[in-house]
């Protein structure tokens, strides 16, 4: 009962003696873990802010600070360390909030749930255009469209983040401005050989 109520990970095994060798690890694959953990801290950055723990100036302010301390930072390491503690950081506001309202637990992953939910509707709308094409795009208009379609009726704003979603879940998709329109709108783009590979049940972490 002891080992099942303990719910963490344990250290890789015992420490060995001292140990001068060196480990030498390809840039690319430090560079990989990175770019993993800057979206790691970017995921819980939107967790934060759909959950009403920080916004406006607060977040901003935050978000610059890291930006600033990960550019100065020179190695990879470096950059990794500073990020595992911004990471930290921003979970001890969320276990603080959590502590302090505990009814808005179930608010948190319910956001959660929704732009992860709304983001695999998204995916799987492509997919199913994709057949017999090279290229595809959705934009935001359309993508609204589609999911005012299966009862759900959501704003610019909340369909721009769950494209943003879709574009982790699935990265042969793209999210940018679409190029030449006056009013910015978002949209998703991707090469359709590279779309069907993507195994976005796997990535969110779901099954069916």
């Amino acid at each position: 009962m002891t080992k099942l109520a303990d719910a963490r990970i344990k250290a890789f095994g015992p420490s060995p003696g001292a140990d001068e060798s060196i480990l030498e690890i390809p840039a690319s694959d430090l560079q990989g873990l990175l770019s993993e953990m800057v979206e790691t801290y970017n995921s819980m950055v939107e967790l934060v802010k759909d959950s009403g723990i920080l916004r406006g100036r607060d977040l901003a302010r935050l978000t610059a600070r890291a930006s600033d301390s990960l550019m100065a930072a020179r190695s990879p390491i470096d950059k990794m360390l500073l990020l595992n503690a911004f990471i930290r950081q921003l979970l001890s506001r969320l276990k603080a909030h959590m502590k302090a309202q505990p009814g808005q637990a179930g608010r948190i992953v319910q956001v959660v749930s929704k732009i992860q939910a709304r983001a695999i509707k998204i995916v799987d709308y492509i997919q199913a255009r994709a057949e017999g094409r090279k290229e595809i795009s959705l934009d935001s208009s359309q993508a609204r469209t589609m999911l005012a379609g299966s009862g759900e009726h959501v704003s610019r704003k909340e369909c721009i983040r769950a494209m943003r979603r879709a574009e982790k879940l699935c990265p042969a998709l793209e999210c940018n401005h679409k190029p030449g329109d006056g009013r910015q709108t978002m949209r998703l783009t991707g090469l359709v050989r590279d779309l069907l590979d993507c195994d976005i049940w796997q990535r969110s972490g779901m099954t069916v």
